[in-house]
């Protein structure tokens, strides 16, 4: 009896020490409980089974009768089977239209649902260039630099109807963290996506509970102890709207283990106190951009399009059965970060049908068709214009402009800065145009569109009574000036109004958009 005891306390030394360290959920949908009970109902069976004499020979304990050990063991095993079995029950073979229906996908019109490009919101530099500008702000600080690193995290979010990336400051080392952790970590930097703008943003308290924090300062560890049965996502570092720094972290629930895994809520947790609120997801307050990890959205995604007409079709038929692409970019919308990418057949590898635009609080998930290049073609066709000077383009960035699809792209030399735009037709990614950085991107655009300009949503809408008609013909091309009742001046192409223009008569009233200048420039002739 004494023995057993023993065991079983070494039993339940392992399950302390190995659940501190490896923190498992205690749900039974999670695959990690299932390893982590397992494993000591494993590690019990081998001590009840097994002994250790004085000279160190192992052999089976007699303390037992023989038939019991491989009863016992025939249960273990089975109930290691157990998982399996489930995983099998639960498979697409049996469930596929299940596994379809995890993302609602709704058809809808790019040019009614995308807001035209504002350039002056446009984020021009991608993860890889937000990072080496958030290294140079380290740097400038040797203060801190000896004792912090900046994070690989930068996440992009609306903060204040800007688009910026956010990143903690993390220890250095364990070393650091011992001589650092009083204090906490007094700093995150923010990126401006547009502007290019870095800079450090200090804090009054320090940040106690970060990933790089050790013992009950670990942010997962303060985690786990505060929701024990919780499963755990990633965690994103975002900022609220006073700039105070939270961990935004997803909570999941499966189908039975493992299968179909869906976000339940978010835990939203202050890295200076540890203070923290579970919300569910209808609950979750709007400042936050980042609900849906992108990899599980596009998990769903590639699902709904395998298996939408059944798991048989989509191993033979494979008719209508359509896959995302190979990347992702996010772009913004309002007040809400969007998760776009490309959906491709799984027998074309060279076009896209469409592409979808996810919403990363709410799901919601919208399919525009679209047929054209994939991302990664429009990405080596932008490269391949410059190829002489070996700039590497930025993942497409998918912008409405003048009411079509198009791929922009930044261009950056070997240190991260952008050096040329590229913009690329959706339809057509052999149609691609790359002008240097220091023009502007409206100039580039222009560079694009070549006989129209580009139509922007901060465009001024107006009514006008046409007081005057002039034409002029340059480069071959047709161009139209008119003058209002205000004598205020007017510039527009014949390509922008091909139906309306050349019946435009003096004292005739026409709605437009245009463009401030010396002489105003017609984007949009309303009715056309």
């Amino acid at each position: 009896m004494k023995k057993n005891l023993i065991k079983l306390g070494i039993v339940l030394l392992v399950a302390i020490v190995t659940f501190y360290f490896l923190l498992p959920p205690l749900h039974v949908s999670s695959p990690m409980f299932w390893v982590y009970v397992l494993f000591l109902l494993g590690l019990y069976l081998c001590l009840i089974s097994f002994t250790i004499d004085k000279k160190g020979d192992i052999f089976l304990s007699r303390n037992k009768p023989k038939k019991m050990l491989p009863t016992l063991w025939g249960v273990y095993f089975l109930v290691l089977l157990f998982p399996f079995l489930l995983l099998l029950i639960g498979s697409p073979l049996f469930h596929a239209k299940s596994y379809a229906n995890r993302i609602v996908i709704e058809n809808a019109d790019f040019k009614k649902d995308i807001d035209a490009v504002d350039f002056s919101t446009l984020p021009l530099l991608d993860k890889d260039s937000s990072m080496k500008l958030g290294d140079r702000v380290m740097g400038q600080m040797p203060d801190l630099v000896s004792q912090f690193t900046v994070s690989k995290l930068y996440t992009q979010i609306n903060y204040k109807d800007e688009i910026v990336r956010v990143t903690p400051l993390e220890y250095a080392s364990v070393i650091k963290y011992f001589t650092n952790h009083k204090e906490g970590i007094k700093g995150y930097i923010v990126v401006n996506s547009v502007t290019g703008k870095a800079n450090l943003v200090k804090l009054d308290k320090g940040m106690q509970y970060m990933p790089s924090a050790i013992f009950s300062k670990d942010l997962y560890r303060h985690l786990r102890f505060s929701y024990p049965t919780k499963i755990f996502g990633s965690a994103s570092f975002e900022i609220d709207n006073n700039g105070k720094p939270y961990w935004i972290v997803p909570t999941y629930k499966y189908t039975l283990i493992g299968l179909k895994k869906e976000v339940t809520g978010v835990v939203i947790l202050d890295p200076v106190t540890g203070e923290s609120k579970f919300y569910k997801v209808k609950d979750v307050p709007t400042w936050v951009d980042h609900v849906y990890p992108a990899d599980l959205i596009m998990e769903q995604v590639d699902n709904h399009g395998l298996y939408q007409s059944g798991f048989l079709n989509s191993l033979f038929g494979q008719k209508g059965v359509t896959m995302t692409t190979e990347g992702y970019n996010y772009t913004v919308q309002g007040d809400d970060v969007y998760l776009y990418t490309g959906i491709t057949s799984v027998t074309n590898d060279e076009s896209i049908l469409g592409f979808i635009m996810s919403n990363l609080r709410t799901k919601e998930t919208k399919f525009y068709r679209a047929s054209g290049a994939k991302e990664e073609s429009a990405r080596l066709s932008a490269e391949g214009e410059v190829q002489q000077m070996s700039y590497t383009s930025t993942f497409p960035l998918l912008i409405n402009l003048n009411e079509k699809p198009t791929y922009f792209l930044s261009l950056k030399d070997n240190a991260g800065l952008v050096k040329m735009y590229a913009f690329v037709d959706v339809e057509d990614y052999q149609n691609v145009v790359v002008t240097d950085a220091s023009l502007g991107i409206e100039e580039a655009a222009n560079n694009y569109l070549k006989d129209a300009p580009f139509i922007s949503k901060n465009d001024e809408e107006i009514t006008i009574t046409i007081q005057e008609i002039k034409t002029a013909i340059l480069d071959g091309l047709t161009f139209y000036y008119l003058i209002d009742t205000e004598e205020n001046r007017y510039k527009v192409s014949i390509k922008m109004a091909p139906n309306t223009l050349p019946f435009l008569r003096e004292g005739e009233e026409i709605k437009i958009s245009y463009r401030m200048g010396d002489i105003r420039e017609i984007t949009k002739i309303h009715g056309d």
